[in-house]
């Protein structure tokens, strides 16, 4: 048979833009007729969720062919003022008025992402992070523990992908006796090759393991409906759900936030905080052809990459943790009004090919919204476990865990967090955990860098400044009990400082 993949029309990707093909109605026209009978290829026509797919990756493709792919930088306006509020100006609520707003919530976890930045295979959210707990564990707890405290019975609910689905099935039977946690699954979109803009599957059977993705968490309104939860929510009388990654350890269910919410009523609610010289690429929020919209780097014309990564010109970003109004979902989503900008991102199959995954963001989702607002939060709201060396903030004693929340050790007299940077030597969990015997005292320490091949002892001290660097093909071994402030160390060594 032949490979029908490959025989469509050439158009290289480098080249789309908005002179060559939003103003190119016949190029557009030929490839979304080509896609249309592409698909009709992918769709198996017993399985329901099948088909709701390929309309959701047709949006998707429609749009990439036809919006531009960066902003226009000159039209960008400052943020209006009242749409910014300040989490420390919210009121806290009394114990009976914390049981209702309670009442009126769902906690949703994007649960999507597999732990192979991290050396993991599977889930991430199974990944252990702190004490033998995964993020699946610590979010579990969360939960369990304020609805005894409240009496309540918030739901959680994990935004599964087809990579997490299985193993994240199997991981419940283990932990949730009670059958509480509810899950859905996001939908399943062809990747497309690069210079054809044609699936890389031929069928919906076809390149299982390369050929489809999920496609990013914008996703996750549309799935919402396609399951059914949507309107199970609504019918036990919910009105916001509350989302954000299960990685960020941060991200808890917040009275006051709650009780603003019920308060004002808006649509959405985005969680921001100060951005730092480690968060320039996260995404922002402008406003732009009279609609607020989150910005992404992806999106940033390239002559201002540095506009949009000072922290001068924005000083804000965003936590990805979103608080959203489940009627207002519902009626965009029945009005075909729910778009996201398009987010392009390359990837190399395992055959060394070029493809392209066309995602959304539930950030990129604020502009379809009238009543919108973003909160300013403290940065402990915001402690995602990204790499490695995010992990090994979470296990030290910066904090303590409690019912699945890490709580801020209060001996601590710096007020920011310290900057931790591992070299590639500690990108897999299980080499990081071989490097490090135990977890360092880092209750007053900086900024941690390490490269090369190091190894960490037990009950080390680290303050201040430490930057220790092995040369290539050298190992550094820091012993037991070492104490290590302001220092810097290269080559070959080890420490007789105690």
């Amino acid at each position: 048979m032949a490979d029908l993949r490959r025989t469509q029309t050439t158009v290289c990707y480098c080249k789309l833009c908005p002179t060559t093909m939003a103003d190119n109605d016949h190029l557009v026209d030929d490839l979304q007729k080509e896609m249309d009978e592409a698909l009709t290829r992918l769709t198996d026509p017993s399985d329901p969720a099948s088909e709701r797919d390929a309309a959701v990756f047709r949006s998707l493709y429609g749009q990439f062919l036809t919006e531009p792919p960066t902003v226009d930088w000159s039209k960008i306006e400052p943020l209006p003022e009242g749409i910014s509020r300040d989490y420390a100006q919210l009121p806290q609520p009394n114990a009976a008025q914390a049981k209702n707003l309670l009442q009126q919530i769902a906690v949703i976890k994007l649960n999507g992402g597999l732990g192979t930045s991290m050396g993991c295979s599977g889930p991430k959210s199974l990944i252990q992070v702190r004490k033998g707990k995964t993020f699946l564990d610590m979010a579990i707890d969360q939960i369990k523990h304020m609805n005894e405290m409240y009496e309540v019975a918030v739901p959680l609910i994990l935004m599964n992908s087809f990579n997490t689905d299985k193993d994240t099935a199997r991981a419940l039977k283990r932990l949730d006796r009670s059958g509480n946690i509810r899950t859905f699954t996001q939908s399943r979109c062809p990747r497309i090759f690069k210079d054809s803009l044609m699936p890389v599957p031929q069928d919906s059977h076809d390149r299982p393991d390369d050929g489809w993705y999920p496609p990013g968490h914008g996703n996750i309104f549309q799935s919402m409906h396609n399951s059914g939860l949507l309107d199970e929510l609504i019918s036990e009388g919910r009105e916001y759900c509350f989302v954000s990654n299960i990685d960020n350890t941060g991200a808890t269910v917040d009275l006051r936030i709650a009780h603003f919410l019920i308060a004002e009523q808006p649509d959405y609610v985005m969680e921001v905080t100060e951005k730092t010289q480690a968060d320039v690429k996260g995404g922002t929020l402008i406003k732009i052809n009279d609609k607020i919209m989150h910005l992404e780097l992806p999106q940033v014309p390239k002559d201002h990459e540095e506009d949009f990564k000072s922290i001068n010109v924005f000083s804000i970003f965003n936590t990805n943790n979103i608080w959203v109004n489940l009627k207002a979902i519902k009626r965009l989503i029945e009005t075909d009004d729910m778009k996201m900008e398009i987010i392009v991102n390359p990837k190399t199959t395992s055959k060394g090919e070029d493809v392209l995954q066309l995602e959304t963001s539930i950030g990129g989702a604020i502009r379809n919204f009238t009543n919108v607002f973003c909160l300013k939060v403290a940065r402990n709201r915001f402690l995602p476990v990204k790499k490695t060396q995010d992990m090994l903030l979470i296990m030290s004693n910066l904090f303590r865990l409690e019912n699945g929340q890490l709580i801020a050790n209060t001996k601590r007299s710096i007020p920011q967090m310290p900057l931790i940077k591992l070299s590639s030597h500690f990108d897999h969990v299980k080499n990081f955990l071989k490097r490090f015997k135990d977890t360092p005292d880092m209750l007053q320490l900086l900024h941690l860098t390490v490269v090369g091949d190091v190894h960490f002892g037990r009950n080390i001290t680290l303050t201040g400044t430490v930057i220790i660097v092995a040369d290539h093909g050298s190992t550094i071994e820091i012993p037991d009990g070492s104490v290590i402030g302001n220092k810097i160390a290269t080559g070959s060594l080890r420490f007789l400082e105690h």
